[in-house]
């Protein structure tokens, strides 16, 4: 069989992936928000943004029952900027009340902070009351930042007050493919207690390289493939620019973790396919990627927690558990596409031996009623079949793959097929029943059960269930067989051909899209774990819309999926 071409203007990044990275609520692009002490934007906005010293808003993240992380950039003169090395030190103090009006200030306390960590400010506030909202804001240079919005997680063994814990799950926001939509729509709810980020917070491309379906919306900077310390900062302050994720991160507390663009495409311990030898050695280039982003990101610091990684478990009181993974630092380099012995090499690993470790005692004494996994690449096997030629190429530089079709990406966990059946079979061996990943990376969406053998499913059982949300903005495959984006539950009719074969080869894939770009809410209570699917209608209007997709739900005990009506 012989495959059409992609279409001309589908962008070369694609072609050397190998892994998709692929009634409306209509709104304002942004607008004062007044949970953000009013964010703005617009032609006088962005001038008046020059001269503010925290033009990059505000953050939480990491909550815990007694603490949560606390965050800011300041720039203290028109040339000190991100990633400049320029500027001095500067005093930044802050305080923290439990009513937006500082009427009731619980903590305060002041920073020094410099150029060597970018002027960044992030610490750790402690001595919170748990299970409770807070507000805070920052000051330096005689003007006062957004105002934020937090909250500390229950106590230990606690169930919440409000008895459930309701998140935003994204993932994958390239910055030149289109508007942050997604993170308006979220704000807009008002009903988060958090977002958990898996992945892909931005994208190291150059202009061009990686756009959407209708070219660059807005460029990069800095233009060219960043690499350095200083490139990562600014690109990464570039991104904290936006209104929608400005607003959002004041909003609720974030919990994050990193997938590959934040270093490199398809990194490992090792290397990256984006990482050339004319770049220097992969560990500088890995080293500046990971000191940004902790500068950056509202993740508590490394050297605190944990033993000095990225990966950490977080508590909602009793309800759940949350296990936030690195599948990036520790994992072997990928196999190839047809290397079976590899791919079934239990020498090989995703997670490292010592993370390895860490999940697996985590799961064994966990006493939540849901234990989740905040997971940055797909773990449910998947079998991608031969396809009509055109959707096939798509599918397959998309997802890299042969044409003929085969039942592993290397990149996912369908390539470290031997550490997967160890974590399964970890799963059965707790007897617990109550495993839900959230996932992102493939920039669609997908409810499925995890089957404890995949060809013998349902027979063998399942082990646990998986939520994948789609992108916020990068390219999925109506980008690019470059199809019209329709807001109908239909879809494409090429895509529908693709999601149709799909479940037809995976039976325990119980819901696939293709199409849409959006973000996912998730629910857990005592008695279901609940996704809905949301859309944004077109990714390039800033002031576009939202709708409801899909919705699914997991019975606490079941290890699978049915479909639910949408939350309330």
């Amino acid at each position: 069989m012989t495959s059409a071409p992609l279409p001309s203007n589908a962008p070369s990044a694609v072609r050397r992936r190998t892994v998709l990275k692929a009634g409306a609520l209509a709104g304002a692009a942004a607008g004062t928000s007044a949970l953000s002490g009013g964010l703005v934007a617009g032609t006088a906005a962005t001038a008046a943004a020059d001269e503010r010293v925290f033009r990059h808003g505000v953050a939480s993240g990491d909550p815990m029952p007694d603490r949560v992380i606390l965050w800011t950039r300041v720039t203290p003169a028109p040339d000190a900027l991100p990633g400049s090395g320029l500027g001095a030190p500067v005093a930044v103090s802050w305080e923290i009340a439990a009513d937006p009006d500082f009427s009731q200030v619980v903590r305060t306390g002041s920073v020094v902070t410099d150029a060597g960590r970018d002027h960044t400010v992030k610490f750790d506030c402690t001595g919170l009351a748990p299970d409770r909202w807070y507000h805070y804001r920052f000051r330096a240079q005689g003007q006062v930042s957004p105002v934020g919005r937090t909250r500390t997680a229950p106590a230990d063994g606690a169930m919440p007050g409000s008895g459930r814990w309701r998140v935003g799950l994204v993932s994958c926001s390239n910055w030149e493919a289109g508007f942050f939509s997604g993170y308006r729509h979220m704000q807009a709810r008002g009903d988060l207690d958090a977002v958990i980020e898996v992945g892909d917070y931005i994208y190291e491309y150059p202009v061009g390289e990686y756009a959407g379906k209708y070219g660059v919306v807005r460029p990069h900077e800095p233009p060219h493939e960043i690499v350095t310390l200083a490139d990562y900062r600014i690109r990464l302050a570039q991104y904290r620019t936006d209104p929608d994720l400005q607003n959002l991160h004041a909003h609720v507390p974030w919990i994050c973790t990193w997938d590959d663009h934040e270093s490199a495409n398809d990194s490992w311990a090792g290397g990256a396919e984006n990482h050339q030898p004319h770049e220097g050695p992969w560990a500088d280039r890995k080293a500046a990627s990971s000191q940004a982003y902790f500068e950056w990101m509202p993740v508590r610091p490394e050297a605190l927690r944990d033993g000095g990684h990225l990966y950490r478990r977080l508590r909602w009181g009793s309800l759940a558990e949350l296990s936030m993974l690195d599948l990036r630092s520790y994992r072997s380099e990928q196999s190839g596409m047809t290397d079976g012995r590899a791919i079934d090499d239990p020498g090989r690993t995703m997670t490292g031996a010592a993370q390895f470790d860490w999940l697996v005692r985590g799961w064994e004494t966990s006493t939540a009623r849901w234990n989740v996994i905040g997971n940055s690449v797909m773990f449910t096997p998947v079998l991608i079949p031969p396809l009509e030629p055109r959707t096939t190429a798509a599918m397959t530089e998309l997802l890299g793959l042969p044409r003929e079709g085969m039942p592993y990406n290397p990149d996912q966990w369908d390539g470290y097929a031997a550490e997967r059946r160890r974590l399964i079979e970890t799963m059965e061996g707790t007897g617990k029943r109550n495993f839900v990943f959230l996932t992102g990376d493939i920039h669609t969406s997908w409810a499925c059960d995890i089957p404890v053998e995949p060809a013998n499913y349902p027979g063998a059982g399942t082990a646990a269930v998986e939520f994948v949300g789609t992108s916020i903005t990068s390219n999925n495959i109506d980008d690019m067989l470059s199809q019209p984006g329709l807001p109908l539950p239909e879809g494409n009719g090429l895509s529908v051909t693709a999601q149709e074969a799909l479940r037809g080869a995976n039976h325990h894939v119980r819901w696939v899209d293709l199409d849409r770009h959006g973000y996912a809410v998730v629910e857990f209570t005592r008695d279901f774990a609940h996704c809905d699917y949301w859309a944004i209608v077109a990714r390039e209007d800033p002031a576009t819309g939202a709708y409801l997709m899909s919705s699914w739900r997991t019975a606490h005990g079941s290890n699978r999926v049915e479909p639910a009506g949408p939350l309330p």
